[in-house]
């Protein structure tokens, strides 16, 4: 088995205890807000991540881990776990579906594997560099070509709420001009819809590393272009198969 394939099979057994640990929801809620007062964590979230991290540590004690919920190693091995212990944190607190546990592993190059497990909806998205991209292990491919007025878009928006300003101007540019928008409420299960084709294309301001690592990789090994740039202070991340890549990208405003 190569190292690729040992981290891939570690990734989905950790995303899949953590999957189990989530679904039992817990009767209270202990909140604590990060970026903004919107923006929440819970129990769970901490709950998740030490689970994800001692895992890890159990296998692979010289590996690097960045963690949203503050978990920070210093790789000793070359290789760097990145995770999102719940990606969609405000849909698992409300009941709604789609979060998802979000696990990469990289290297000095960029992602090796990723996992995107999403229990609620039944699907585990899973991909390695040069290996292809899969949904519950068959093989999957983004649309293209899709044209800009037939491309459904998903998107999401910031818990900073004086960024909304600036992504409703990405909105009220696109929305006339494609087939319709869509808000699943976790990035990571976005860009891994881009990369099956449930939807076209995704754009969304202000992501972290831990929110498009494992997703990303997927949607790449789908053919889908994957991209982020600074646009007015915030990082824009914009996903789609090549040719809609393109056309979303001239039409995003200054």
């Amino acid at each position: 088995m190569s190292i690729n394939d040992e981290l891939l099979e570690l990734a989905l057994d950790i995303g899949a205890q953590a999957g189990r640990l989530l679904v039992d929801r817990p009767a209270s809620w202990e909140l604590t807000s990060k970026s903004t007062a919107i923006d929440i964590a819970t129990q769970m979230d901490v709950a998740s991540e030490k689970l994800i991290v001692n895992a890890i540590l159990a296998v692979r004690p010289d590996d690097g881990i960045i963690g949203e919920e503050g978990a920070d190693r210093t790789s000793k091995s070359g290789y760097t776990w990145v995770i999102d212990p719940v990606d969609g944190t405000v849909n698992y607190f409300y009941g709604l579906p789609a979060w998802n546990i979000s696990i990469a592993v990289k290297d000095a190059q960029g992602a090796v594997v990723g996992v995107v497990h999403a229990p609620t909806i039944d699907s585990t998205w899973h991909a390695s560099r040069a290996g292809g991209a899969y949904l519950n292990n068959s093989p999957i491919l983004c649309n293209e070509p899709i044209e800009l007025n037939r491309a459904l878009i998903s998107t999401g928006f910031a818990y900073d709420v004086k960024d909304r300003i600036n992504q409703l101007d990405l909105v009220n540019k696109l929305l006339p001009k494609v087939r319709d928008f869509r808000r699943i409420g976790a990035a990571a299960v976005d860009i891994c819809c881009v990369a099956t084709g449930m939807v076209d294309g995704y754009i969304e301001t202000g992501l972290k590393e831990w929110d498009i690592a494992a997703a990303a990789l997927v949607a790449t090994e789908a053919g889908a272009i994957v991209t982020t740039h600074a646009w007015r202070g915030m990082e824009l991340t914009v996903a789609g198969g090549a040719h809609l890549h393109a056309a979303l990208m001239r039409e995003i405003p200054a």
